[in-house]
């Protein structure tokens, strides 16, 4: 009997059981300083990042980076598997006593055979546990690959369901803020276009609770299951991270003080989605950055505040906002550019100077409808227009 390998067959086996129970059923956050899922993610994310920035067309870079999220799932229950396999053939190794037809020598490479097919359930014949111990390890692996099947068959629908669920909120964003969005373009959106403009209080409180729990959602579905941080959405101006930034920044602009605007609901919606960003920073391994790149310069201020007014929205007071404003930024900015640094996620400006065309504007077939109807009535193509011309 070999100690040595038996413990170290026990460790290995333990560990992968852990990792795989605390990634899968247990609903929370893991502290402890090493975990086998965040090393895995780390050492392969890393690469594909590398390879990723030496992309120079954007849409391919976004749609190479986009495998990454559903590979990962496959690679890390492949990891898994590998290691519990690993481990029970070094059990296998220490216990000793198996034949093989042939009375060939038994080596730790075909134990490792072995036990790949006993965690498999293929149950060839070839090597035989002869031990009372080298069964009973054989009949508890095979057990353990009928469960690891069952996480598998388990684990992948409740991963997309919550993929799903997050990125529907993201969709119904483009029309209410613009492609990609801002939270400018989302507080005009909701001005009403009357002779008394502004904003419907109700409405607001609204379409405000309802992000409030979608970032509560986002923290939950991405504490229990990591993997979705990387998982991208279906446009490549789009994205969990970018739709968190914009509600953090909507409601900034609305807890600094709208004229007319009651910011109740907004601190709450903003406290949320703060918390989300925070939490969700330390899930992909990114800090605090004190020195992240400065999103609002005067000039965007200015226009932001041209903007608003010109859709009936006036902040109190202009000095007083900026520095209320910076103060709130302050609180969540630094982590949402370090998480997008880590995920090479653009984030979305806080206006957009020039109008842009939404996502639900742009299908593939538009441009060439265009074209030939406009051949035929004799006249030259026009720009697309805003979302306001098409209502």
């Amino acid at each position: 009997m070999n100690i040595a390998a038996i413990v170290a067959g026990s460790v290995i086996i333990v560990v992968v059981l852990l990792d795989a129970f605390e990634t899968v059923v247990l609903p929370r956050r893991v502290t402890r300083h090493f975990r086998l899922t965040a090393w895995f993610y780390r050492r392969t994310w890393i690469p594909w990042k590398w390879i990723a920035a030496r992309i120079r067309t954007p849409s391919r870079q976004q749609s190479f980076l986009g495998y990454f999220g559903p590979l990962s799932l496959i690679l890390l229950l492949e990891f898994w598997a590998t290691g519990l396999i690993l481990g029970f053939a070094l059990l296998q190794f220490g216990a000793g006593k198996h034949e093989q037809l042939g009375n060939e020598p038994i080596t730790f490479g075909r134990l490792v055979y072995q036990s790949g097919e006993t965690f498999f359930t293929l149950g060839y014949g070839d090597i035989v546990p002869t031990s009372g111990l080298s069964r009973a390890l054989s009949v508890l692996e095979a057990g353990m690959g009928f469960a690891f099947l069952g996480v598998v068959i388990g684990y992948l629908p409740v991963v997309y369901g919550a993929f799903s669920r997050r990125e529907i909120q993201i969709s119904m964003l483009d029309a209410r803020a613009g492609s990609p969005p801002t939270a400018t373009e989302f507080l005009v959106r909701l001005a009403r276009k009357t002779e008394n403009p502004g904003i419907d209080q109700l409405v607001l409180d609204e379409v405000l609770r309802d992000w409030e729990r979608w970032a509560g959602e986002l923290l939950e579905s991405h504490l229990s299951y990591p993997a979705l941080s990387f998982f991208r959405s279906q446009h490549s101006n789009q994205s969990w991270l970018g739709a968190l930034l914009t509600m953090l920044d909507a409601t900034s602009l609305l807890i600094t003080g709208i004229e007319g605007i009651h910011p109740g609901q907004a601190k709450l919606t903003f406290a949320m989605a703060r918390h989300a960003a925070v939490d969700l920073a330390q899930v992909v391994n990114a800090h605090y950055d004190p020195k992240a790149p400065e999103r609002l310069s005067d000039a965007d201020f200015q226009g932001l505040l041209e903007a608003l007014a010109a859709a009936g929205l006036k902040l109190q007071s202009a000095e007083e906002a900026r520095q209320k404003l910076n103060k709130l930024r302050s609180m969540y900015e630094p982590y949402v550019h370090s998480t997008a640094r880590n995920l090479v996620i653009t984030l979305p400006p806080w206006w957009h100077p020039v109008k842009m065309r939404d996502n639900w504007q742009a299908g593939p077939w538009d441009r060439i409808i265009q074209a030939k109807g406009l051949a035929v009535l004799g006249q030259k193509p026009v720009k697309p227009s805003g979302f306001e011309d098409h209502f």
